[in-house]
């Protein structure tokens, strides 16, 4: 199942609508303002996986890469950061459904309703990898998902989406689709979330990102905004105003 890029974009926007990333707090006070004065979101720090276990990680990597594979001009999920803002994410807040009614009864409800089970994020994708791994290793002289064949990858994820392909002990559909949605959003989602590395999907779509002011280009259509992206705390090459 390899995805072209061109459809991945177009079905991309609707979903970042209900992301749960942060958003940056409005600026008060009078101009020039500081970079970073509405206290943006804690920078996540690269190292060592929070979360996943290296095996976990590799594995994500590469369904990173075969949900949003490499090109010429843009790098695949993997050198994105989409494992690291997905590493980050399941050992914050969001991986222990932090604020949500966690108590049973557990009933399974209509896909409008969310999840309705006792697992959250975190262990959804720890049992739903580890029957990933069981699965491809069956019949593959024991090679785990990540060590398959493009082909082979694309295959059992094409299953797993359609829910043909049932997964053992885990609930293989549920676990595809929260896999595709939070890699989207780590793609696209601000670099300080830990993906989006070097802001290369907004680069590749002509997003401006948080730019304090592009009201010039507001009705002008059909042309390429000229300018780099900017993230919520500037960009990498910008030092900070010294006083």
């Amino acid at each position: 199942m390899r995805l072209r890029r061109r459809d991945f974009l177009l079905t991309t926007a609707a979903i970042l609508g209900g992301s749960h990333i942060a958003l940056a707090d409005s600026i008060s006070g009078s101009l020039p303002w500081e970079p970073d004065a509405g206290i943006p979101p804690e920078r996540i720090k690269l190292g060592s996986w929070l979360y996943f276990t290296s095996e976990e990680a590799r594995t994500v990597e590469a369904l990173a890469d075969r949900i949003i594979p490499p090109d010429p001009a843009t790098p695949g999920g993997k050198d994105a950061g989409c494992a690291v803002y997905l590493d980050r994410q399941l050992a914050g807040p969001y991986g222990s459904q932090h604020g949500l009614y966690v108590k049973p009864p557990f009933l399974k409800g209509l896909k409008q309703q969310g999840p309705q089970t006792e697992d959250g994020p975190a262990q959804v994708y720890r049992k739903g990898l580890a029957a990933l791994n069981r699965y491809s290793s069956q019949g593959q002289d024991g090679k785990v998902f990540a060590e398959l064949t493009g082909e082979r990858q694309d295959e059992i994820l094409k299953g797993l989406e359609s829910g043909k392909l049932q997964l053992p002990e885990a609930d293989g559909q549920a676990f595809f689709e929260a896999l595709l949605k939070d890699i989207q959003q780590g793609f696209f989602a601000d670099p300080i979330y830990g993906g989006n590395r070097d802001m290369v999907a907004w680069r590749m779509i002509g997003f401006p990102g948080a730019r304090y002011n592009y009201r010039d280009w507001v009705n002008r259509h059909n042309e390429r905004y000229p300018l780099p992206p900017v993230g919520i705390t500037g960009r990498p090459e910008w030092t900070p105003k010294k006083s």
